[in-house]
């Protein structure tokens, strides 16, 4: 392989942090190994904004003079010389880069690319899908829930939300990031209102009973041999939740690696290496969890976590004494 293309924006509200993910990933890629094209990607229309070849510094292309993608071979022409990618390194938090659309397309042409395969993409995107994968297991607990979809009579519902889930309990989209769509909620009167904003992001959304707990991360990837769990993170919210804000404009704290004996960090790890292989990732994934007084409770799984300077899987990774170029070298290497 030899040309890469990092694709990044995306059709959903996350599209700014996918550039952030994107533009960032595109700067750590090996240089000297591999020709390096940023395309981003948003509501159908696909453009070159920059590339890098092999050992030569980036070129930024002013937006009036950003040839578009050829979709139907994955293809540019640049400079009148026409490049077919061999590589993409998918940075597309939300639709369609996480739900399985952009892989089956690319899938379908015969293009390999970072991270799962458009199955597993699509079942893990969907939280409610994703949980009732996992709720048989033995080796992770997950909240009760309840599953609405748009159209579907409210009537009596919040009513039974609470008996059933009990409050506080969240309210979020099934298929969202970022925290977008989702609410704390804490009386009965407040639901309704947190089911319109979560509708607001998406068609199916689901009532989660709130798990009180620590909250900790950690990502797994295939190194060519075996899978392999990063150091744990713990995550401290300065908000009600770790919401938008406190992710993204500094409103908590990510210690890494986390202050937990080892014996916690252990059960982490190994049961993440399982989630992992359990739902059939391949690639880069991260795993998130509640450690409560009963046990360990699974959150979501991510398999386009952020890579921003400030994310949480660069912070893994320098914490594990990895050189970051070098991590996403393997990633391409083993897709």
């Amino acid at each position: 392989m030899k040309s890469i293309a990092v694709i990044y924006g995306s059709d959903s509200s996350e599209w700014e942090v996918a550039c952030r993910s994107g533009e960032f990933t595109s700067s750590r890629i090996d240089g000297s190994k591999y020709d390096v094209y940023e395309i981003f990607a948003r509501f159908g229309k696909w453009s070159l904004v920059a590339y890098r070849r092999q050992n030569s510094i980036k070129v930024l292309i002013p937006e009036d003079a950003r040839p578009q993608i050829d979709k139907t071979d994955f293809s540019v022409i640049l400079d009148g010389e026409k490049i077919k990618f061999d590589y993409a390194y998918i940075m597309q938090h939300g639709t369609p880069g996480e739900n399985g659309k952009m892989q089956g397309y690319l899938e379908m042409l015969g293009v390999p690319h970072s991270g799962c395969n458009a199955f597993v993409a699509a079942v893990t995107f969907d939280k409610y899908s994703c949980k009732n994968y996992l709720k048989d297991v033995d080796f992770v607990k997950c909240a009760k829930d309840i599953f609405i979809r748009k159209g579907d009579s409210q009537e009596g519902l919040a009513k039974m939300a609470v008996e059933r889930l009990g409050l506080p309990m969240f309210v979020k989209p099934t298929d969202g990031g970022s925290s977008f769509g989702v609410t704390k909620v804490k009386s009965l009167e407040d639901f309704d209102k947190a089911v319109e904003y979560a509708f607001s992001e998406g068609d199916m959304i689901m009532a989660e009973a709130a798990i009180d707990g620590r909250e900790l991360t950690c990502a797994v990837y295939f190194d060519g041999k075996e899978n392999v769990a990063l150091p744990v993170i713990e995550i401290i919210s300065e908000n009600e939740f770790f919401d938008y804000e406190a992710k993204y404009n500094g409103h908590s704290r990510e210690v890494c690696p986390a202050e937990i004996p080892d014996s916690l960090k252990d059960l982490i790890q190994e049961t993440s290496k399982k989630i992992y292989a359990h739902l059939g990732c391949s690639g880069l994934v991260r795993v998130d969890y509640i450690c409560a007084k009963d046990g360990l409770y699974f959150l979501e799984v991510n398999t386009i976590p952020g890579m921003t300077a400030a994310s949480l899987v660069p912070k893994m990774v320098r914490t594990a004494g990895i050189d970051m170029t070098d991590f996403l070298t393997t990633i391409i290497e083993n897709s």
